[in-house]
């Protein structure tokens, strides 16, 4: 049988009654574990499979039950960011840049409507991706080693000048505040404790979400308690509640590359959503140039780290099905999930149980559907979120955001280090320093650390293995362009001054 066969046959599986209802109470599931700062869909899915198991699910059910949690927790994620500027995810960090500012414009339906529409379309051409080029993909991305997945950070923060803007400076800054929070902690190959003063609930660092929740979400509490004090209050949501065809037409181009963008990096194991959003972002930042007003609202901007997300939650099954290799947190979780039903992960599982296969990779297609359908009706009802005065809303955020942090390990401490570090960011938005190089700084500083020192480890201290595959080098090559770029307009622009003041 050929692929579109076997297709066929995992939509007659995803397509029978039983399986509909279970893809949609996933999704339904993964918005509201979305929606909740902290929770994420590592917690989504793991909540979920001692149920799927003591339900008794088929493996085929279960597998379609966890990827459409999975989807769901990311279309959930972008909804407090839009609206409260408050990542429910950490892939969504990105997602806040332009979608909070276009619902402070009025344009919050609009903004939920279109980034729901460029997930989907992100999502529908990483299926399609999966469905033609899996097997491929999968041998490419084993290629990756340790030095590849380095310079493949280097790269990205070489990428974070595109978040510059007007202030280089404090965006280079932010970045090396993160990359410094990133070292705190024990050091895994030396046991040398770094910056933890003595105090031994920061032996395993910072956690990532005590971090975002006390950047964005105390910060952003300290801002609505301030403009309370002062008499303001936020804008309201107005007019349309959804996107038209003339926006959707605008965005389909930045739509297109990032969702092919986002499958490839979501294709290599461990790189992540958060990784494809913010090259997809900084990406076509740089292609927009002056016209772009990336920051304030601009609807590419918004639609650029969606459609990554989507398309990045698709690849990530690519390695788990042809690999058994999690290609995320949450893909990690959901192999161990197939080892209770005895099942491995690899490459015979495409010919020893197609049926599962392809039924998940047909479920995608109706997860993401069921996703658009259930989320745009929806829009009038989030964005009465922006109704609730603030005096009402803090407390409600306080509490949630209280609760995110406390399930992680049930510490007051973190709760602690979460209000200093919320009033750090306070005072970093105040100084008009962006706190997501801050971010992505934190969550690269560490992945640029364990990388290093693997391929270290594997060539004896040879720094030559950074450069030497045809891999590095082409990235190295993209890292020089995308450093010297920027350089070359400067230069471009201020020849044109001369030759102007010449001229004159």
């Amino acid at each position: 049988m050929d692929t579109f066969g076997y297709l066929g046959q995992g939509f007659g599986i995803a397509l029978s009654p039983y399986n509909l209802v279970t893809a949609l109470c996933g999704t339904l599931i993964g918005t509201v574990v979305g929606l909740l700062p902290g929770l994420g869909p590592i917690n989504g899915v793991a909540l979920l499979i001692p149920i799927a198991f003591a339900l008794g699910l088929p493996p085929e059910s279960a597998l379609i039950l966890l990827a459409a949690v999975y989807l769901g927790c990311e279309y959930g994620g972008r909804i407090s960011s839009i609206l409260l500027n408050i990542p429910g995810e950490a892939s969504t960090v990105m997602t806040t840049l332009d979608g909070y500012p276009m619902a402070r414009k009025g344009m919050a339906g609009v903004a939920l409507s279109l980034s729901a529409w460029s997930s989907f379309i992100g999502a529908f051409i990483a299926t399609c991706g999966m469905v033609l080029f899996a097997p491929l993909l999968a041998k490419w991305a084993i290629a990756f080693g340790p030095a590849e997945y380095f310079v493949l950070m280097v790269f990205a923060i070489v990428c974070l000048g595109g978040m510059a803007g007007d202030k280089p400076l404090k965006t280079f800054l932010s970045a090396l505040i993160g990359l410094f929070l990133a070292c705190v902690g024990i050091d895994a190959n030396s046991g040398v404790y770094r910056f933890t003063g003595d105090n031994i609930h920061l032996t395993d660092g910072i956690q990532f979400v005590v971090l975002v929740l006390g950047l964005f979400s105390i910060s952003e509490i300290l801002l609505l308690l301030e403009k309370t004090h002062r008499g303001q209050e936020a804008v309201k949501a107005t007019g349309r509640m959804m996107f038209n065809v003339k926006e959707a037409l605008s965005v389909l181009t930045v739509n297109i590359r990032c969702g092919v963008s986002g499958f490839i990096i979501g294709v290599l194991p461990g790189a992540g959503a958060t990784m494809a959003s913010a090259v997809a972002y900084m990406t076509e930042k740089r292609i927009a140039g002056a016209s772009g007003k990336f920051g304030q609202g601009d609807m590419r901007g918004l639609a650029a780290p969606e459609t990554a997300i989507g398309a990045s939650v698709c690849g990530a099954m690519v390695p788990m099905l042809t690999l058994g290799v999690p290609g995320s947190g949450t893909t990690a979780v959901m192999i161990g999930a197939l080892s209770l039903y005895n099942i491995t992960p690899g490459p015979l599982l495409f010919q020893q149980q197609p049926d599962i296969v392809w039924g998940l990779i047909a479920s995608l297609f109706i997860a993401n559907i069921m996703l658009v359908i259930l989320n745009i009706p929806m829009i009038r009802i989030f964005t009465r979120i922006l109704a609730v005065p603030n005096w009402a809303l803090v407390p409600v955020i306080a509490i949630i955001t209280a609760i995110g942090v406390y399930a992680v390990h049930a510490t007051t401490f973190d709760l602690f280090l979460m209000i200093a570090i919320g009033i750090f960011g306070y005072i970093l938005r105040k100084l008009d320093f962006p706190l997501s190089p801050l971010l992505l700084g934190f969550i690269l500083g560490g992945l640029m650390e364990q990388n290093l020192r693997r391929a270290l480890s594997i060539s004896n201290g040879a720094l030559e293995i950074l450069w030497s595959s045809p891999i590095t080098f082409g990235v190295w090559v993209l890292t020089a362009i995308m450093l010297l770029v920027p350089l070359l307009r400067i230069w471009r622009k201020r020849a044109q001054q001369r030759r102007a003041l010449a001229d004159v």
